[in-house]
């Protein structure tokens, strides 16, 4: 039995493919009478004669490998492409440092609990990369004293 016609003007009138006109397997002898679009109108109205949905593109494998590589995995060696500095560069470093090292010391100055002059000189020392963190901040503050205790 050839149903090429039928397909042809079913998928005209699905506005699809032939790929995706499905007809159903039991009700074949009903579209092969089918002659006129009319016919094949009907048929479609009656769910005889059908349009598949269209293929999308899976996500899973792409949500696999996020996991993965939010555990830490697939960062090796062998990934790499860029040099070091490439990849998280020296300034970003620096900026992720400096930062919070000059708010803290903005902070401390407008509490009062040091000097004007005393944040000038830490400032200055950590433009110089003295401090490589808050905390390294704080301990050398302790150390030197440098705090106001009563106001």
């Amino acid at each position: 039995m050839n149903l090429k016609p039928q397909k042809r003007m079913a998928a005209e009138i699905l506005k699809c493919g032939k790929n995706r006109v499905y007809f159903d397997p039991y009700l074949i002898e009903d579209i092969s009478l089918a002659i006129t679009r009319e016919d094949i109108r009907n048929l479609i109205k009656q769910g005889i004669i059908q349009k598949k949905y269209k293929q999308g593109i899976s996500n899973q494998r792409k949500k696999v490998n996020h996991e993965r590589k939010r555990k830490g995995r697939g960062r090796g060696l062998g990934k790499r492409k860029g040099t070091k500095h490439a990849r998280s560069p020296k300034k970003k470093k620096w900026i992720k440092r400096i930062r919070p090292i000059r708010r803290e010391l903005k902070k401390l100055r407008d509490r009062k609990q040091i000097t004007a002059a005393n944040y000038r000189k830490l400032y200055k020392n950590a433009k110089g990369g003295m401090f490589t963190s808050v905390a390294q901040l704080n301990r050398f503050i302790k150390e030197k004293e440098l705090i106001r205790r009563g106001r």
